[in-house]
């Protein structure tokens, strides 16, 4: 626990301005309930909250906890791309190919532009040794990057 003056703070959710260093500020219980007529229920909020903290355990190699945090996010809001990414990234870490192949088709599912997406199949089939597979995603990142640039320019 870190103290500066009468202000605690302590790892654990994170909160919109320590978030990035996992920790948590001081606590407002009043602003923190769901039914405040103060601060209205926020999916996408609670979806970065759920991710943030999934970062954190992520970033402490503890995956599984990660991994709960991610499902919590997707379940705040399921279009979340970006704790998608990270769950298909603890998943590989954990060996579990075949779940995070599938995460990472819900990734080009709900964004068929998403290079990273892409990106990431073709890595996973390529660990499975499904070449064709890996070498068609690959290209479909490829063609997808060339766009982005062009849109750019």
């Amino acid at each position: 626990m870190i103290t500066t003056q009468d202000t605690k703070l302590q790892r654990g959710k994170a909160h919109p301005l320590f978030g990035y260093l996992g920790l948590r500020g001081p606590k407002f219980p009043m602003l923190e309930s769901n039914s405040s007529p103060l601060m209205p229920d926020n999916p996408r909020q609670k979806a970065e909250d759920h991710y943030y903290a999934a970062l954190d355990f992520f970033s402490e190699g503890q995956q599984e906890q990660a991994l709960e945090e991610y499902r919590r996010a997707m379940e705040a809001d399921p279009t979340f791309t970006e704790a998608l990414h990270g769950m298909a990234r603890a998943l590989q870490d954990l060996g579990r190919l075949d779940e995070a192949i599938e995460v990472s088709k819900r990734i080009t599912e709900i964004d068929p532009d998403d290079v990273l997406g892409h990106t990431s199949l073709s890595v996973l089939y390529q660990k499975k040794g499904m070449v064709p597979e890996a070498e068609a995603e690959a290209n479909k990142a490829r063609v997808l990057g060339w766009k982005q640039q062009l849109k750019k320019s």
